[in-house]
């Protein structure tokens, strides 16, 4: 019988009193280690010969190699999106800084700029940021379940929403679910651009503008370093009077400090090393006066504002989807060496165990025959 999807375990029985078969046990996954006897006592044992066993280990062999290849695109990958990721917070923290002063000093004058507007909430518009694909851990899972929570939240306060969905997972995920309301699908190309973050804000700037929507919020999974990605909720829309990128509930989402890595070998083997990087902010001076019409400034700003904040979040977003992905496959390849041993172990047994039981039958039929 056949067992490749099959994770070994090996009987309690003497390997002697066994010489054509070995005990196994199904799993449904490929890279779970062998439990111990207690708890899988009331499986079905399948019986499996040297054959069965060797192809086996052939498959966590190759599957080893194709897990190992991938963290190491992932690793290649991430270093860039990073770089992207720490190069462009401080341009686009300073221009929201700037824009916060510029919008405070315009609040004691009668000017009326449409994306500063702060009006009663009765619909919110969620711009969900998620990968185009998977095999990275729960970074997908994980921000769709932020999603998921926010949209209970504005349920439970009586408020309308509607979702624009960025990425072939959150796109496949709000279709198979049609009682949530898409305004858009839209597909990630690679690497982010900023054309590609120019249409979500084009998307963004219509529904604001026209008042189908009252607030708009982004959701995107933020990078904090090789291992640690959170998922996020930043108020986009309209420009708040507090002075900084918050989320939903005024906290701070700006990073206070970035974490470099660099890639290099230990042994042979891919390894990390970590440097830790404050971010310094410069306070923009209270008695600052523009040359030009504050209202000018701002409407030149404003666009470029939208622009570089969805951008800042597609790149956080792609470089925790690349991180994610390298731990997972991280962990998958250590998961196969180890299956890998213990299958060898477990074939070495039965081998030696079935050359025993020959020699056995050959000195029983020397001994009848005297």
């Amino acid at each position: 019988m056949n067992c490749l999807n099959l994770t070994p375990l090996v009987s309690a029985k003497s390997c002697l009193s066994s010489t054509s078969s070995l005990s196994f046990y199904s799993s449904t996954n490929p890279f779970q280690l062998p439990s111990s006897p207690s708890r899988s006592s009331s499986a079905t044992p399948i019986h499996c010969g040297l054959r069965e066993l060797r192809t086996r280990i052939n498959s966590v062999k190759n599957t080893q190699k194709i897990t190992e290849a991938m963290k190491l695109v992932a690793a290649a990958k991430v270093r860039r999106a990073q770089e992207a990721v720490v190069n462009g917070r401080p341009f686009s923290e300073t221009l929201v800084e700037v824009l916060y002063n510029i919008n405070e000093q315009l609040q004691t004058e009668d000017i009326d700029v449409p994306l500063t507007n702060i009006r009663p909430v009765k619909k919110v518009a969620l711009v969900v940021i998620t990968g185009d694909r998977g095999l990275c851990g729960g970074f997908n899972n994980n921000i769709l379940k932020k999603t998921e929570a926010r949209i209970a939240e504005l349920k439970n306060l009586g408020v309308e929403y509607t979702v624009i969905s960025v990425g072939k997972k959150g796109n496949s995920y709000f279709i198979r679910r049609p009682h949530i309301p898409v305004d858009r699908f839209l597909e990630g190309m690679g690497f982010p651009t900023a054309k590609e973050a120019q249409a979500i804000a084009d998307d963004v700037f219509s529904l604001f503008v026209s008042e189908e929507v009252d607030k708009v919020e982004l959701l995107y999974t933020k990078f904090v370093s090789l291992v640690k990605c959170d998922p996020v909720m930043q108020t986009l829309l309209p420009l708040s009077p507090m002075g900084r990128v918050c989320d939903v509930n005024g906290v701070s989402v700006d990073a206070a400090e970035d974490e470099f890595f660099r890639l290099t070998t230990k042994e042979g083997k891919l390894a990390v090393e970590r440097d830790v990087v404050r971010t310094e902010k410069a306070g923009l001076s209270p008695i600052m006066q523009f040359e030009q019409d504050p209202v000018q400034i701002l409407d030149a700003l404003l666009p470029l504002y939208l622009n570089s904040q969805i951008l800042k979040a597609l790149q956080e977003s792609l470089a925790s989807e690349l991180s994610a992905r390298m731990g997972a496959m991280s962990n998958a390849t250590d998961n196969a060496v180890e299956l890998k041993k213990n299958l060898s172990v477990i074939y070495n047994r039965e081998r030696q165990a079935k050359i025993t039981g020959e020699l056995l039958e050959i000195v029983a039929g020397a001994e009848a025959l005297t």
